[in-house]
């Protein structure tokens, strides 16, 4: 292993461009070099781990062998698992100890360096802005970006019929929340959706608000009371609330 820590970063700065190089590498590593990552992580080989380096570069290979070690040592083992689970889930997994790894390169030169209370608060937002490796592999990165488009998107349907965009992927009801210039329909449904309770908290329904209807019984929900995103209902064919998903099936 060469390059693990090459140079001593001593600024916020200078630390942030080391996190984002060595995050760089490990992305690389588990997505588009991620059928030779694959291959590298042998489970019938030692201990293996894996690093990134500043110079958005990866590399598998065995632990350091200095206890205790210059720099915090990433997950122990990563090729052990790789057989024992879907290949999705196993990458996702190595993803979650991999962020955590970063994260302890990073505050591990914070406090070498002395870093105070603003300057530690100023690398994490920094850090903060960027997706996890996480988010990245399993693709919720993305899917973050177009739930904030999907509530404009939707603002325009106000029935609590099938969305108007025709997507066969939304036949689900839906009652995103109300666009403000929409006054025609507004004034035709202020009534109705006034007198609407979410079937969860009891709430009336409020217009910037997302809410989803449930197929079985037909109750509405705010959809952060059920856990429902407006990008994660559009995957959603047939909506079963909570109490629906419950009840078991009757012959």
């Amino acid at each position: 292993m060469d390059g693990g820590a090459s140079y001593n970063p001593r600024t916020v700065e200078e630390v942030f461009r080391d996190f984002k190089g060595r995050r760089a590498g490990m992305i690389k590593a588990l997505t588009t070099d991620v059928e030779e990552f694959y291959e590298q992580c042998d489970p019938e080989k030692e201990n293996l781990c894996l690093y990134g380096f500043p110079s958005e570069q990866w590399e598998v290979n065995l632990p350091a062998e200095e206890v205790p070690p210059e720099l915090p040592e990433p997950a122990l083992g990563i090729n052990f698992a790789r057989d024992g689970m879907q290949e999705k889930d196993w990458l996702s997994l190595v993803a979650v100890h991999s962020d955590a790894w970063l994260l302890s390169v990073a505050f591990y030169f914070g406090a070498r360096f002395g870093f105070d209370k603003a300057d530690r608060k100023q690398l994490f937002n920094m850090i903060n802005d960027l997706p996890m490796i996480f988010e990245v592999v399993t693709g919720a990165a993305k899917k973050q970006t177009k739930e904030k488009s999907s509530v404009s998107n939707h603002t325009s349907n106000k029935s609590k019929s099938n969305s108007k965009r025709g997507s066969e992927s939304q036949p689900k009801k839906v009652m995103p929340p109300k666009d403000e210039d929409d006054d025609g329909v507004a004034e035709e449904e202020d009534e109705e959706q006034g007198e609407t309770l979410c079937g969860a908290c009891g709430e009336n329904y409020a217009s910037d608000e997302f809410w989803i209807c449930c197929d079985m019984c037909e109750k509405w929900f705010h959809g952060k009371c059920v856990k429902i995103t407006p990008a994660r209902a559009e995957h959603i064919k047939q909506y079963k609330c909570p109490s629906c998903s419950n009840k078991r099936a009757r012959p």
